[in-house]
């Protein structure tokens, strides 16, 4: 007859939320990335909304001319750049300007582009 075999315990890792969103940590984000995240029109739109409020915006909260699927492309590059911070809070995608991180990375960069941009949307009406 044969031993009976042992049994390892298992090993389980921490639970990951599927609704857990990916963002670059402080030190992976690059200026290239951000730079190209805030060169298009309604990304900067974005940007400047979030900057205008002390707290956190849900998707819905955005009222842009594009579609669905173009808006939440728009938040994927802001959050993979490492501009936003997204999270669930319930069913509402939260939005947050990771600005603390912005500005110790590239000290008064934020502040220059999003005050460029107000200058320019007086100038041109946008």
């Amino acid at each position: 007859m044969r031993a009976p075999k042992e049994v390892e315990p298992a090993v389980t890792s921490p639970v990951v939320s599927s609704r857990d969103l990916p963002h670059p940590v402080r030190d992976e984000i690059r200026l290239e990335g951000l730079l190209h995240a805030l060169s298009d029109p309604m990304r900067l739109r974005i940007v400047r909304e979030l900057a205008a409020t002390s707290g956190e915006l849900s998707c819905s909260d955005f009222e842009l001319p594009v579609t669905k699927s173009t808006t939440t492309h728009h938040f994927r590059v802001l959050r993979e750049s490492g501009v936003i911070r997204q999270v669930y809070r319930g069913t509402a995608k939260m939005n947050g300007l990771r600005r603390d991180d912005l500005d110790e990375l590239f000290p008064g960069l934020l502040d220059a582009l999003l005050d460029a941009a107000g200058r320019q949307a007086v100038r041109v009406g946008g």
